[in-house]
């Protein structure tokens, strides 16, 4: 105690609150002389499922039904089980298809996580291993390309505390914002400025892209080759990572397609494949070219170019698509695009998916938050990885990385709104809940003395206060 203000134990920074206030955090206060949370604990109600706006849920609005597979406690406004020495806020008994489970539920501080960030497009965002900034601070770097999409790696400890003191607020401020569904603007060193938002498409230098690519530039000559046959004489996708040529490919050798002369600037990989034709940006096909017809070398009459050969160069979106004629010169001129072929590249741009932004969040709960559970903490995590007990983040499964401790990975656009906060050290704070058999959970040495009816939670409410609220589950779990 200071006076009027009263010591908020929830997290390291240990805030003096006045009546009235809240913490730095913004999710404690001082209400009446008592440190209650301020969000509500949020319970995920299955019969809402399919629709309906989060509503108070009061004793006095409940008509004391409900079966406990309906209802699942989430760790969503439930309090912390910091500093640990004492038993999660919330132990919650609960029976599953006949079986008695026990669900301990609790809002994890994470010092050591972050967020792995999928960008669906073609578009060149930077090199690998380029730092991405929030502001003029480091947040993240990019990471491996996978098929059709661009990833980054955002925050972690390193950026959380291993670097200045207003790194560590911009990387946290970022990563809460990224987790709460929010837009947050980024920028690659030697690259783009992207804004990202899960669910929503990514803003590439200011233009919001439509579609990722169908597949590169081999994938699309192998799935619209035969729909091209007879229609043209030679076609070129044109790709960052593979470009592919139809005559030359494997796809038009099964289909007997004739030799065309044509000759490709890169590195030849296999028959109809080419590495490394133009550098990565932000023209055709993710390659920094504006000109198509720059990635060509001269046409060889002997190997069959000849005047009048037609040639259709395209994206791997369908975004460019462009008609050439050669001339006498054997020089390809351009002409308008051919009705009967035009429906060929249309058919490209349908069987791209739509540009997404997929924001998964990473962390590690190890440390002590997992005696919050049981006095024997390393049972837990033997548990977790055998997969005797299930791992939510308000109430949606997470992903559990193989290997030592609990590495989980969730989709945040599944999870409860709000469902991310944090505190000044700077850390995030996120939802947990674990799930097992009620015999396991006394087996490995969990808080049996703490455990607590559904009934009895709605009724009481818990150590942070008795508000709730109830919300339709939006993810499995």
């Amino acid at each position: 105690m200071s006076g009027e203000k009263i010591r908020c134990d929830a997290c390291p920074v240990m805030c003096f609150i006045a009546p009235g206030n809240v913490g730095a955090c913004d999710r404690y206060g001082n209400e009446g002389g008592q440190i209650v949370r301020s969000d509500p604990l949020t319970i995920l109600d299955r019969r809402l499922e399919g629709g309906g706006a989060v509503r108070p849920f009061l004793t006095h609005d409940w008509d004391g039904t409900f079966s406990d597979e309906d209802i699942f406690i989430s760790g969503v406004g439930a309090g912390t089980t910091y500093p640990d020495y004492k038993p999660a806020p919330f132990i919650v008994s609960r029976e599953v298809a006949g079986a008695d489970t026990v669900t301990v539920v609790t809002e994890a501080i994470f010092s050591y996580c972050g967020v792995k960030v999928k960008i669906d497009t073609d578009r060149h965002l930077g090199t690998e291993g380029a730092v991405v900034r929030a502001g003029s601070e480091a947040v993240g770097h990019v990471t491996t390309s996978e098929y059709g999409s661009q990833m980054l790696s955002l925050g972690g400890v390193d950026h959380l505390t291993g670097g200045s003191k207003a790194e560590g607020r911009v990387t946290c401020d970022a990563l809460l914002r990224l987790c709460n569904r929010e837009a947050v603007d980024l920028s690659i060193e030697g690259g783009a400025t992207v804004t990202v938002q899960a669910g929503m498409a990514p803003i590439v230098d200011g233009a919001r892209e439509a579609r990722m690519r169908v597949g590169c530039g081999s994938a699309t000559i192998g799935m619209f080759a035969s729909q091209w046959l007879g229609l043209v004489d030679e076609v070129v996708v044109v790709d960052d990572h593979i470009t592919g040529v139809v005559s030359e490919h494997q796809a038009g050798k099964v289909l007997d397609w004739p030799e065309t002369g044509i000759r490709i600037k890169g590195r030849r990989s296999t028959p109809g494949r080419y590495f490394q034709v133009a550098g990565p940006g932000q023209g055709w096909g993710g390659t920094d070219i504006e000109d198509p017809l720059s990635i060509l070398n001269p046409w060889l009459e002997k190997k069959g170019a000849r005047p009048g050969l037609t040639l259709l160069m395209v994206s791997t979106t369908g975004e460019h698509a462009a008609y050439y004629v050669l001339d006498d010169a054997l020089e390809p001129q351009p002409a308008p695009m051919s009705a009967a072929l035009q429906p060929s590249v249309d058919l490209i741009a349908e069987n791209c998916e739509p540009a997404l932004c997929t924001v998964m969040f990473q962390a590690g709960a190890g440390g002590s938050l997992r005696s919050g559970v049981t006095q024997n903490p390393v049972l837990l995590t033997r548990s977790v990885q055998s997969g005797e007990t299930q791992v939510t983040c308000g109430g949606v499964e997470a992903y559990i990385w193989p290997g030592g401790g609990i590495t989980l990975m969730v989709d945040v656009l599944h999870m409860p709104e709000g469902s991310f906060g944090y505190v000044p050290t700077p850390a995030l704070v996120a939802p947990l809940e674990f799930t097992l058999p009620r015999a396991a959970f006394s087996a490995l040495g969990g808080h049996d003395a703490a455990v607590r009816s559904i009934a009895d939670i709605v009724e009481k409410g818990g150590e942070y206060g008795a508000d709730m609220r109830l919300s339709p589950p939006k993810g499995r779990g």
